[in-house]
């Protein structure tokens, strides 16, 4: 059984800061729609304010997240230990999509460094945190973060990855729309 928060706690936040990787979940509305998990990493995320937080999302084959926002702003983030103590962390709340062009796009990626992959921000209001005990995680050694999105949206530059996105990202996979478009 987890133990329920309101907000995200100070020494939590300092346990959230250290993960490498973290998981997104979101589902459609539609009973017959694709539930979607997506692993993060990098130094991708922040803490805002003890129920705001944002990840910089990095343009990738698929759009599922932010299909599923648009359509109903559910949004599950969980971090889990893979060294040291086992806790899973589960930041739940509603989350919407920061494209560029949106007019907090730039205040929200002044707390990232830049990133030729960025393709939005996910901005989550946190309406509930829960903490478990991940005794089932397993331990694992963190070797270091990839570097091919970078490298991949680097070589691609701004137009290809509009290009990109333009084909890959317009829709999900249960035919929401996700990114109409470079704003």
């Amino acid at each position: 059984m987890s133990n329920a928060h309101e907000i995200i706690d100070e020494e939590l936040a300092g346990w959230i800061r250290k993960q490498p990787v973290f998981f997104v979940a979101t589902a459609p509305l539609s009973p017959t729609g694709h539930v979607n998990t997506s692993p993060k990493g990098g130094d991708s995320f922040r803490i805002l304010r003890p129920t705001e937080i944002v990840y910089q999302d990095y343009t990738g084959s698929g759009a599922e997240t932010a299909a599923h926002l648009k359509e109903n702003g559910r949004i599950v983030i969980m971090f889990c230990a893979f060294d040291g103590p086992p806790r899973i962390v589960r930041l739940h709340g509603r989350g919407t999509v920061i494209q560029h062009g949106d007019r907090t796009f730039s205040e929200i990626a002044s707390h990232f460094p830049p990133h030729p992959g960025t393709r939005a921000f996910i901005h989550v209001a946190v309406t509930r945190v829960s903490i478990s005990c991940g005794h089932g995680v397993p331990l694992l050694d963190f070797r270091g973060p990839r570097e091919l999105i970078e490298k991949w949206a680097t070589t691609k530059g701004p137009e290809g990855m509009a290009a990109y996105r333009a084909l890959k990202n317009r829709h999900s996979i249960d035919g929401l729309t996700a990114f109409e478009g470079e704003k």
